[in-house]
């Protein structure tokens, strides 16, 4: 066995599974606050590289301008997401919220295509394809900013949920009834925290652009960022950040021994396999909570 190229693969892997985290963590950040999985993410994201490739490409602006205005662009369409559509839902089953959620996945993918057509576009972000040598190991330069992104991202969380502010949104997620006694604006939070999620999906949008294109197959995402968050635990942003590492050695190093003997496409089967095991074996997942309902 060539040990080499065993880590070269298990490196990669962990890298690529950080980004899928970057998904993960916007469907984790509405949970939190709703209880709800987001199963618009993947249109989010995807959304999220059209907004800078349009202000970039279209309006001709830097990138270094086009993406902190596509988050913000992002952060209030997030508000608006929830105050148009999810607030009116509130108290609803939650099965009802979730095809609303899936509704506008289907009406993002459907608008993209209105606006920008369905051939793939390129995201130039100045980075070398050329690959990093580390001794004997290559490693992807867009996936090592993309792991940095994510991590970044993740450091964030973490003292954001420390605040005051984020405070009120454990809060929210543990109780709704409990926050509104107490005076917290439980449809502010839940607002929060979709604008928060599609903040987070520019940055997911931006990396994957520059990997595989903007097109409407960003959405397709959402799979593997389910996967990594129900692994990780759908309330828990450290549990996002893991899972990412863990299913994406998994599916690089697994994918690279299946593949010569079912001929290829082994990577969405060991993802599929990853997620149906958790829900049967370990539902609350890695480090999530026991008391988690799942839909």
């Amino acid at each position: 066995m060539d040990w080499i190229f065993l880590t070269e693969l298990a490196i990669n892997g962990a890298l690529t599974g950080l980004l899928y985290s970057l998904v993960a963590i916007g469907l984790v950040l509405i949970y939190k606050a709703s209880s709800v999985p987001n199963l618009a993410q993947g249109g989010l994201t995807m959304l999220g590289a059209y907004v800078v490739l349009a202000l970039s490409r279209d309006a001709g602006m830097p990138l270094w301008l086009a993406i902190p205005l596509a988050a913000v662009i992002m952060f209030g369409m997030g508000f608006g997401i929830e105050r148009v559509a999810l607030r009116r839902l509130a108290g609803r089953p939650v099965v009802m919220i979730l095809m609303m959620t899936l509704g506008i996945d289907i009406f993002l993918i459907g608008t993209t295509l209105a606006i920008w057509g369905g051939t793939s576009s390129s995201m130039n972000l100045g980075i070398s394809y050329e690959p990093l040598l580390m001794g004997d190991i290559f490693i992807s330069r867009i996936h090592l900013v993309g792991a940095g992104v994510a991590l970044s991202l993740f450091a964030a969380f973490m003292l954001f949920f420390r605040t005051r502010t984020g405070i009120k949104l454990r809060a929210i997620a543990d109780d709704y009834m409990a926050s509104w006694s107490v005076g917290i604006s439980v449809e502010r939070g839940v607002g929060l925290s979709w604008a928060l999620a599609s903040l987070v999906a520019v940055g997911a949008g931006v990396i994957w652009g520059e990997i595989q294109g903007v097109d409407q197959s960003l959405s397709i995402l959402l799979l593997k960022g389910l996967t990594v968050a129900v692994l990780g635990g759908l309330d828990s942003i450290l549990g996002a950040v893991i899972a990412g590492v863990i299913i994406g050695i998994i599916e690089n190093v697994g994918a690279e021994f299946l593949d010569q003997f079912v001929g290829g496409g082994s990577r969405e089967l060991i993802v599929a396999a990853v997620l149906i095991l958790t829900v049967m074996i370990r539902p609350h997942g890695l480090f999530g909570r026991h008391d988690i309902e799942r839909v």
